[in-house]
């Protein structure tokens, strides 16, 4: 006799998003550049950035410009990793195709995620999401780990690379705590000083506003 009620599937996980200071979740699986894990890039700094899907126009548009963009990363020692659902000879064929069309090799490695455990691991997707197709998002990571930015675009808006550049070196400017990036904020240009925390502070700065906002050279180093 056929069950006419079977058991309900079960409830999917819910996986809260990180937040900003958290340890990113480690992983290892397939990428166009052999087996991948997170973990071997301990030490530098990271972004990984997801896309809804391989051959789409706007993440074309994206891996075309990030590619082009890979000198300027690796002079920030930062590491490029890129992820979608899609199966690793999907990416291959696409990467070819990128090639094909615009001269340009993909060089980074592309992550595998058919069954969406990392995206989820994440937070990228919610727990009932059935497909990544509005994944565009970045994390920026630190050498440790830690998860210090992440922005995240709509599936019809590709991300700007020179912010990605920009993003990645305030972070590492003001990673040592001693200034702030301001708004706008690129290499060479005035930082800010950390504001006084004391009646002292407040009482001791030359003019009024100093003790809360005190532009200071760049000097990386010092």
């Amino acid at each position: 006799m056929t069950d006419l009620n079977p058991p309900p599937l079960p409830s999917p996980v819910i996986t809260a998003p990180l937040r900003l200071g958290d340890e990113v979740p480690g992983f290892t699986a397939r990428s166009t550049q052999g087996l991948f894990s997170l973990a071997d890039l301990r030490g530098r700094w990271v972004v990984l950035f997801s896309h809804p899907a391989d051959f789409t126009p706007v993440c074309t548009s994206e891996f075309v410009a990030i590619a082009r963009a890979a000198d300027r990363f690796a002079a920030l020692d930062c590491a490029l990793v890129a992820l979608s659902v899609d199966s690793l000879f999907s990416h291959l064929a696409w990467i070819r195709m990128i090639h094909d069309r615009f001269d340009v090799r993909i060089d980074f490695p592309i992550i595998e995620d058919p069954s969406m455990v990392i995206a989820r691991a994440y937070g990228m997707l919610g727990p009932k999401a059935q497909d990544a197709s509005a994944v565009r998002a970045s994390y920026f990571v630190d050498p440790d780990g830690i998860l210090r930015a992440m922005t995240c675009y709509p599936a019809t808006v590709g991300r700007s690379v020179d912010e990605m550049i920009r993003m990645i070196a305030a972070l590492q400017r003001v990673h040592a705590g001693d200034v702030l990036a301001p708004a706008g904020w690129t290499p060479g240009a005035d930082l800010l000083r950390p504001p006084g925390e004391t009646a002292e502070a407040v009482h001791g700065a030359p003019d009024a506003t100093d003790w809360f906002y005190a532009p200071v050279p760049d000097e990386p180093g010092k």
